[in-house]
Formats: C-alpha cells, sequence, structure tokens
C-alpha cells in the first residue's frame, strides 16, 4: 500500500501516519524530518534547506527529490509506504509517479487532511519540544507538569522556530498558493479520500483506518 498524506500543516497527517504505519509494519517517511535532522547535523543539504524552512518557505523541490526517490528504493519499502510531507507541489507528484513507475509500483491512495486555518494556528503556536529528548508537548492540550521542563527526562522545552504563529500563517500561505493544487491533481485521478481533521484523534484515527482499508493490497 502505497499513499500520500495531504494537507496544510497542523493537520495532524504526522500523528495518523505514524499509527498506521505501526499496525501495518511499513515505513512513515516524513521528509519533514529528514530535513530537520540534517540541519541539526548540518550537511550540505540541512545547510541549503535551512533558510527556507526558518521562513516558512517550501524547499525547492531538487533538494527533496532525489532525497526521497532514495529512500523509497530502501527493502523496507517492499510492501509499501505512508509518504508525509511529500509531494508539495504538482511538479513534485509527477517526479513520484515517474520514481514509482520506474520501479514498476503506483500510487494507491491519497488521504487529504481538511481543516481550518485558525486550528492550524493553535495547534502549532502552541507546540513545544524537548531540546534534549525530542518529547512533543502542547500548552493548551499537552502541557508539561511543570513548565518549560520536560515530564520524561527533565530538558528544557522550547518553540520550533517554523511554529511561531508569524511563521505558521507564512506556511499556510505558502501551502495554499503552491501545495493546495495538489489536492485537484490527485482528485483528477481518482485517488483523494477527505479526512475531517478537525475531529478528536480517536475519530480522525477512525476515518483513516476506513479509508485505508479500501487501499490494502494484502
Amino acid at each position: 500500500m502505497n499513499v500520500v498524506f495531504l494537507g496544510p500543516p497542523g493537520a495532524g497527517k504526522g500523528t495518523q501516519a505514524k499509527y498506521a504505519c505501526s499496525r501495518r509494519g511499513i515505513p512513515h517517511i516524513s521528509t519533514g524530518d529528514i530535513l530537520r535532522e540534517a540541519v541539526a547535523n548540518g550537511t550540505d543539504l540541512g545547510r541549503r534547506a535551512k533558510g527556507y524552512m526558518d521562513s516558512g518557505a517550501l524547499v525547492p523541490d531538487d533538494l527533496v527529490v532525489s532525497m526521497v526517490a532514495e529512500r523509497l528504493s530502501r527493502d523496507d519499502c517492499g510492501e509499501g509506504f505512508v509518504l508525509d510531507g511529500f509531494p508539495r507541489t504538482v511538479a513534485q507528484a509527477e517526479a513520484l509517479e515517474e520514481t514509482l513507475s520506474a520501479n514498476g509500483g503506483v500510487l494507491d491512495g491519497v488521504l487529504y487532511f481538511s481543516v481550518d486555518d485558525e486550528d492550524v494556528i493553535k495547534r502549532l503556536s502552541g507546540r513545544r519540544i524537548c531540546r534534549e529528548c525530542g518529547a512533543n508537548y502542547h500548552i493548551e492540550f499537552m502541557p508539561p507538569a511543570k513548565e518549560g521542563c520536560c515530564d520524561k527526562c527533565g530538558g528544557e522545552l522550547y518553540q520550533r522556530d517554523d511554529d511561531k504563529a508569524e511563521t505558521v500563517g507564512e506556511r499556510l500561505k505558502v501551502y495554499y498558493r503552491q501545495t493546495a493544487d495538489l489536492v485537484d491533481y490527485y482528485r483528477d485521478r481518482g485517488l483523494v479520500a477527505e479526512v475531517d481533521a478537525s475531529l478528536s484523534p480517536s475519530d480522525v484515527q477512525a476515518e483513516v483506518e476506513k479509508a485505508l482499508a479500501g487501499l490494502d493490497r494484502s
């Protein structure tokens, strides 16, 4: 099962992708995580991508397409994958089709997570991350026992630059300007199943599982 999770930042795609992949034993491929790791490690890709990420702009296609193609060629993708954060443009979607076709594969479906802008800004601007262990918190929905301090390891909690309200607003503008066209692109191919991401996490999970059940090739 080869699937793309598509939607604005903060729609909950990553959380749902991790759950769906753990149930099926397939990899959750998040380009956002890969890029942030590259920035943290100071790789050439990371240095080139950092400026775009910090400003909320999309990282150019040439920096991500080859990276995703390499990741999909690994053995653990043999039974399928969930792509989260890629493609983000129609050009990337076309590159993904070419990559899959070259290896005898196809894209089975696209889950589109729909959510209001106000919810996105509230979710992302309240997110905090531990500098030591990477644990995630939210100042309203999942606060730590002690403000600014990780419950798990005692590390300092911080707000990522791309989670600040002004940057989230820019990320949404970029999304609607470039990425939202992907919904129509994939709808034209009959691949889209829409998920109401404003529901509770458990209800969203149920919708995701129902949509994926119709795509499962096993």
